[in-house]
């Protein structure tokens, strides 16, 4: 049990680090190192990966915290903006946990390892969607917040990696929208942490010390660490070579998304 704990703590650093210095959300990380770890734990495949996505989801409840607070005193977050996209989030977010709820984990495996391979290809080549014009009407907004919230829902991810590229193709500047990303992934963490506790209440498979899919011990060991390694993320984002360490990051994630795809496709 203490190796299984320093091992969650050692993940919610690595998240915490991954989150400051790419800008992305830490679940990218977490998510399929639960997934690996679930296993070795003994963790019933019927909600091995349901427990991973639903742990991600709810660290990312006290870590998006402190981000948008940090955010909002620069005055960065755009608040205007970021109104209709939570309304259509909050509802997308909760649809999220349901079509996830519907899938065998070997399903959800094979989507995050997709979803996983495309962010690495993004990573790696800088992918950059042409800007576009500016950002749309309320009803628009609130469409594309309830995407954001479905997809972010489903891979277990605080919404920053949708949600970010969709505001500069938008022409907002970088440092808005990833202010306003960090503000998005709190109703999605909200949203999809409590109803995969409601999904999950009292399931037989689920290993003690669980609240519905959330497996506690992993979501202390990971929030204890990863708030200040982020703050640390951060800080060594001005002082190393980011687009080295990108590619670096996204060879791991390829080999996370061929590891997901192998095991369950062949």
């Amino acid at each position: 049990m203490l190796t299984t704990l320093i091992l969650y703590l050692i993940l919610g650093a690595a998240a915490g680090l991954t989150a400051g210095l790419f800008g992305i959300g830490g679940g990218l990380l977490i998510v399929p190192v639960l997934i690996i770890v679930f296993e070795l734990q003994g963790v019933p495949e019927t909600v091995l990966t349901h427990a991973a996505v639903a742990t991600s989801l709810a660290t990312i409840v006290v870590t998006s915290i402190s981000s948008v607070l940090a955010h909002h005193k620069r005055g960065a977050v755009l608040w205007q903006t970021f109104k209709p996209l939570s309304i259509g989030i909050v509802f997308g977010a909760f649809l999220g946990v349901k079509t996830a709820g519907l899938l065998p984990g070997a399903q959800l495996q094979i989507i995050f390892g997709l979803f996983a391979f495309a962010v690495a290809l993004q990573m790696a080549f800088s992918f950059k969607p042409s800007a576009d014009a500016e950002l749309p009407a309320k009803p628009k907004l609130i469409f594309s917040g309830g995407v954001i919230g479905w997809g972010s829902a489903i891979f277990g991810i605080g919404g920053g990696t949708l949600t970010v590229p969709f505001l500069t193709w938008k022409k907002v500047q970088m440092q808005q929208a990833v202010a306003t990303a960090a503000a998005c992934g709190l109703p999605i963490a909200l949203v999809g942490a409590s109803t995969n506790i409601y999904q999950g209440w009292e399931h037989v498979d689920m290993p003690q010390w669980s609240l519905g899919y959330i497996y506690l011990p992993a979501f202390a060991g990971i929030v204890i660490t990863s708030t200040p390694f982020a703050k640390v993320g951060a800080k060594l984002a001005h002082s190393l070579p980011a687009d080295k360490l990108k590619k670096v990051f996204a060879i791991f994630l390829l080999i996370v998304a061929f590891r997901l795809l192998y095991s369950n496709l062949i």
